[in-house]
């Protein structure tokens, strides 16, 4: 009854413990790897995983660092202990439970990121379509709605939008960090992504695919406004190509 009573006690030590330092390695983990702003609703539904995943990896680590770190101080050699400690053969229940367990979080997880990128791969009603193209090192982004071609990304707040996207050499990769999306370009083939802008700002197109020499620099301007704000920057880019190809045609007819 007392050795009962005594395991008890350590037990209910532990899941404190567990439960202290479950908390204390969320909390650092969130405080050590800040993310960016979220502007997309996507990103809202990203980071809700990767809560997810760093609240498992807290509670697993303190899990096996708690008992062990337990064990070898409450249960270490006192001084003057000759006998020989308890031997155990093994615990079919314990392996059981350590293997079933670690299955079932994988298929947990596994189950959570299929249908977290079902719900952001999913096509939205209205979608503003944007054919981009990247090659080393720059990106153009072609409006079919408006016939004309911008050095940068520039989207309405709360549209949904899809971006059609190849690249004419080698591997880019489309990666917006406040967007939480990321998506290869692959030469010869047309790939896709989608977000949901929901915040008026600035922001930066990286490429996140090694592609060369200067890769790094392989940056665009992503600008989010108003969508009166947005009517007037399309009527105006409208407005300059239909006169840039008027030029073009007089100089053809005057040749």
């Amino acid at each position: 009854m007392h050795r009962s009573s005594n395991d008890r006690q350590h037990f209910i030590r532990v899941g404190v413990l567990i439960i202290i330092s479950t908390i204390l390695m969320t909390w650092m983990l969130k405080l050590a790897l800040p993310l960016p702003t979220k502007a997309s609703a996507q990103a809202f539904t990203v980071d809700r995983v990767l809560d997810v995943h760093i609240v498992l990896i807290s509670f697993f680590f303190s899990l096996v660092v708690v008992f062990m770190l337990y064990s070898l101080v409450v249960f270490r050699r006192r001084a003057g202990d000759t006998g020989e400690g308890e031997h155990f053969e093994g615990n079919t229940a314990l392996e059981i439970v350590w293997t079933v367990v670690p299955l079932i979080v994988v298929l947990f997880l596994g189950y959570l990121g299929v249908r977290t990128l079902n719900t952001i791969v999913a096509p939205q009603p209205d979608e503003i379509t944007v054919d981009v193209k990247g090659f080393q090192w720059a990106w153009t982004f072609d409006y079919p709605e408006g016939g004309f071609t911008s050095p940068e990304l520039v989207l309405p707040v709360n549209q949904p939008a899809v971006m059609e996207m190849t690249a004419t050499d080698v591997l880019h990769s489309f990666w917006v960090p406040e967007f939480r999306v990321k998506q290869d370009l692959v030469p010869g083939q047309t790939t896709h992504v989608r977000f949901t802008p929901v915040e008026v700002g600035e922001y930066k197109l990286r490429c996140a695919e090694l592609c060369g020499l200067t890769h790094w620099n392989m940056l665009a301007t992503v600008r989010v406004v108003p969508q009166d704000e947005y009517d007037a920057w399309m009527t105006e880019q409208a407005a300059k190509a239909d006169t840039a190809v008027a030029g073009v045609v007089d100089e053809h007819v005057s040749d």
